[in-house]
């Protein structure tokens, strides 16, 4: 897969069979419409491009009054698309000045005119243009008059639950792994920089790694106990997370996230590790004594344990 951060250096030697989308988790549904793109272009020797958006418009149109947080880092959701069989990534700036041309002037200018589309593959709720006023019936009209292809795929369902990004962001912050992880397709990443603690777990025989999330967009997951794997420089291990403030042995009240990796040596300060989040195991609790959290924290890997199993 070739990415593009210049939309000039995009040069098609094929047909384009082309999707659009901000692509927030590369869930179950975005992944069909991944699917049924690759299909296609492969049938008629074409080339499949996926055009996304960064930032992601929400945050360029409502920077002021937007509490969204993102379930992949732009970094992370190329490392997904990596395996997905796409030819190309198009990963164009969103800008206000963008937002506000009209839906023909997007199909006429930039999809026929800039990136040549043959064959354009949409999700069923697809909008674009000013005031979103475009849409498939619009589009369907916009093909005939420039001579291309328009493809609508039908909502994805998981148990009748139609599969969006807003759904699982919701099951992310509520902790609920499992379900987010199920719409996801894959399990739900976290990665950070480990930095310097107080290294407070080490007295308790619990040592952990103190993750820095640079990417202030990122969701972070209810605060609480997880299990988790965590993959350190290609090696994966298990492992216990905890998001809060520690407060049966810290004072600070600053909210952290600390990673508790089971039968590993080595140092991990200054190194970027993936956290990969498989279940909730409870809320952070006040304990009374550090006995009693020593008693919890040994139940805890138990249960990760069980449940990585």
């Amino acid at each position: 897969m070739k990415v593009y951060q210049n939309i000039t250096e995009y040069s098609p030697k094929k047909k384009v069979f082309l999707t659009v989308g901000t692509f927030d988790g590369i869930h179950f549904g975005h992944q069909k419409i991944i699917e049924s793109l690759n299909k296609m272009a492969k049938e008629e020797n074409g080339e499949s491009v996926i055009l996304t958006f960064s930032p992601h418009p929400r945050l360029v149109l409502f920077p002021e009054n937007n509490n969204l947080k993102l379930i992949n880092t732009l970094d992370e959701k190329i490392e997904r698309l990596e395996g997905s069989g796409i030819d190309h990534l198009i990963i164009y700036p969103f800008t206000k000045n963008f937002s506000r041309i009209s839906a023909l002037e997007y199909v006429r200018d930039f999809l026929v005119k800039e990136l040549k589309v043959s064959t354009l593959i949409i999700g069923y709720d697809h909008q674009f243009g000013r005031n979103r006023e475009g849409n498939f019936e619009y589009l369907k009209e916009l093909s005939e008059l420039y001579q291309f292809k328009v493809k609508e795929i039908s909502a994805q369902d998981i148990n009748d639950i139609n599969v969006s990004s807003t759904k699982i962001r919701n099951a992310i912050e509520l902790g609920d792994i499992p379900l987010a992880n199920e719409y996801l397709g894959y399990s739900f990443p976290l990665k950070g920089k480990v930095i310097e603690g107080k290294k407070l777990g080490n007295t308790i025989g619990f040592p952990t790694a103190n993750l820095l999330i640079e990417d202030e967009t990122k969701i972070i997951p209810k605060p609480g106990a997880y299990a988790v794997h965590v993959i350190v420089e290609g090696n994966r291990y298990k492992g216990m997370l905890n998001i809060g403030k520690n407060p049966t042995i810290d004072e600070s009240e600053q909210e952290k996230i600390e990673v508790n990796l089971f039968d590993f040596d080595g140092n991990l300060y200054q190194k970027t590790i993936k956290i990969e989040f498989i279940e909730r195991l409870r809320d952070e609790v006040k304990f009374k004594s550090l006995d009693s959290l020593k008693n919890q924290l040994r139940l805890d890997k138990t249960n990760t344990l069980k449940i990585l199993a």
